[in-house]
C-alpha cells in the first residue's frame, strides 16, 4: 500500500493516521478523521482516540503507538507481531519494520470496544 499524506482510503494510499484509522475501524472502532490534521507541535487529533481506546504498554500486537520521531514531529503506528506497522513517507509506502520502534514511545492505546 503506497503513502499518501492525508491518506484515507487504502486503494489510494495512507498516512500514519489513516494507517491507524483502518485498523481500528477494521475491529469495529468508528473513527472520524477530520479534512485536514497536523502531527505536528506535539499535539494529537483528538479524533485518532475513538472511545475504546484505553492507555497500555504499547507492547502486544494490535496497540495503537505515538512516537515522536523529532522535537516536533509525532507519528502513529499499530504495534505487529514482528515489530510496527506505519506509513513511512521515506520509502512512499506503509510497511512492517521488524523489531522495536527506533523512535521514543509518547503513548499506547489498546482496542477495547
Amino acid at each position: 500500500m503506497r503513502f499518501r499524506a492525508q491518506g484515507r482510503e487504502p486503494a489510494l494510499g495512507l498516512d500514519c493516521v489513516g494507517v491507524v484509522a483502518v485498523a481500528l475501524a477494521r475491529v469495529g472502532a468508528e473513527v472520524t478523521l477530520p479534512r485536514d490534521y497536523r502531527l505536528r507541535r506535539g499535539t494529537l487529533p483528538p479524533l485518532a482516540l475513538p472511545p475504546g481506546l484505553v492507555a497500555c504498554d504499547g507492547a502486544s500486537p494490535g496497540d495503537v503507538l505515538l512516537l515522536r520521531v523529532s522535537p516536533a514531529q509525532l507519528h502513529l503506528a499499530v504495534r505487529s507481531e514482528r515489530g510496527l506497522l506505519h506509513a513511512d513517507a521515506a520509502v512512499g509506502r506503509v510497511v512492517e519494520r521488524p523489531g522495536e520502534p527506533p523512535w521514543p514511545l509518547v503513548a499506547a492505546w489498546r482496542w477495547c470496544g
